[in-house]
């Protein structure tokens, strides 16, 4: 088997997931649940958690102390930050954000889903679709989350579970498709967490769902790692000088590949300088490499001795970005504190770190009615919006619609280091309301 075509099978067997829904429906019992059918805890773990549950009263274990690890949620009975989980099947590894419900914590959702090829996202069946799902699902678009999962659960608790199933379906069908997904790209799942109903075993409760369990739906669902096909794009980490006997005249651009692949021969750009040489070597710790693809960590060793620092791209010359100075961006603001037009911040996009400043706060998005609102004088904690920025330094980025990693960047406090903003570089908001993926 050829190098590209491990990677590839690897690709395939990984799939990246989020969770996200509405306080109290039972996203901890699902994670829970799904890492108990997977036999991914340990056996201390389960009898931990099942004596916890005897204390509280409970006939059954509840499986969402296995990932409500905090004292203070466990008290309070909620989930307040994003823990990555990791499981496996036979036919698929799985890397999966948990994340808060909580409408406070959306940019919990926003940072877990970022990378996300999949999300599944609950809602009570008791409740239905309700104003946080609306919010989820919109951040969700403006991210570009492929593949949906709509996992209602709780449907034990129901009258009439099959109506009331056909009816939350038809309504958040009617939802995605405004938001652009197609009818492919969402799955709808009754399930009962707490019981394990149409999770890893299909429920003789649930006549009506004829469908896969939804572990049986993420170890089938097909996953492109790169839906959108661009060049090689490769910022540059660190440059390698050992100065050493051995290694005296060595140079390397060490990094991990944003996009594309890149073989020995190829001719690559260097931005924002726009010098053109070529690769003749790819160096790992593991030694060379015939072929290197998106994700991998590589030592790239170039033809000529040209001018490379660490914030530097190097990209294929058939498709290589304009470096930009001046750009409108997506925004989902994450901080306390307000952001104003005038603010000067900094920006982190790949391995370059530059000045910014904030000019115009465009609109500010309602993900509620899908609308927009023009010149906002401010935008919240949790609030999207578009905004105008201008930087010291130009930055190599692609679209956001056109690669989800190299058109996205960070905002930072100057003065405390903190993350104040995760943006999209473009119009994302345009895409949603026009009902196109990006």
């Amino acid at each position: 088997m050829s190098d590209l075509q491990a990677r590839s099978n690897h690709s395939a067997q990984l799939l990246r997931l989020a969770t996200a829904g509405s306080v109290d429906d039972g996203k901890s019992t699902l994670v829970g649940r799904l890492l108990y059918d997977t036999k991914s805890v340990l056996a201390d773990q389960i009898d931990a958690v099942t004596r916890a549950s005897v204390d509280r009263g409970l006939d059954t274990p509840d499986l969402s102390l296995l990932v409500d690890g905090l004292r203070a949620e466990r008290e309070q009975g909620i989930t307040i930050d994003v823990a990555y989980r990791y499981f496996a099947t036979p036919n698929r590894t799985f890397v999966l954000a948990d994340t808060p419900g909580h409408v406070q914590y959306t940019r919990n959702t926003v940072s877990g889903a970022s990378t996300a090829q999949l999300v599944i996202l609950l809602v009570d069946a008791r409740k239905g679709v309700i104003s946080q799902t609306r919010r989820h699902a919109a951040v969700l678009a403006l991210l570009g989350v492929p593949k949906l999962v709509l996992a209602v659960n709780k449907i034990d608790l129901v009258e009439n579970p099959e109506e009331v199933f056909t009816s939350i379906s038809a309504e958040f069908n009617e939802l995605t498709s405004s938001l652009g997904w197609a009818s492919e790209d969402v799955v709808e799942i009754p399930v009962s967490a707490l019981h394990g109903d149409n999770v890893a075993i299909r429920s003789d409760k649930t006549p009506y769902y004829t469908g896969p369990t939804l572990i049986e739906h993420l170890e089938s669902i097909p996953v492109d790692a790169e839906p959108h096909r661009v060049g090689l794009r490769f910022p540059v980490q660190y440059v390698i000088r050992p100065r050493t006997a051995e290694f005296l005249d060595y140079r390397g651009y060490a990094g991990q590949i944003a996009a594309g692949s890149v073989v020995p021969g190829d001719e690559v750009v260097i931005l924002p300088s726009g010098t053109r040489t070529t690769v003749v070597r790819i160096d790992t710790a593991d030694g060379e490499l015939d072929v290197a693809h998106a994700g991998r960590s590589v030592t790239l060793i170039l033809a000529d001795d040209v001018d490379v620092s660490r914030g530097d791209t190097i990209a294929s010359p058939s498709d290589a970005p304009e470096p930009i100075g001046e750009f409108d961006a997506t925004v989902c603001w994450l901080a306390e504190k307000p952001l104003r037009p005038g603010a000067r911040l900094l920006l982190k996009h790949g391995t370059r770190t530059t000045q910014a400043i904030v000019g115009s706060l465009v609109e500010r998005f309602n993900e509620q009615d899908l609308t927009t609102d023009p010149s906002p004088e401010t935008l919240e904690l949790n609030e999207i919006g578009k905004i105008s920025l201008r930087v010291a330094e130009p930055i190599v980025a692609d679209d956001y619609t056109v690669n989800r990693h190299t058109g996205s960047f960070l905002l930072i406090d100057p003065a405390g280091g903190n993350t104040l903003a995760a943006g999209l570089v473009g119009d994302v908001i345009a895409a949603v309301e026009l009902g196109e993926r990006v």
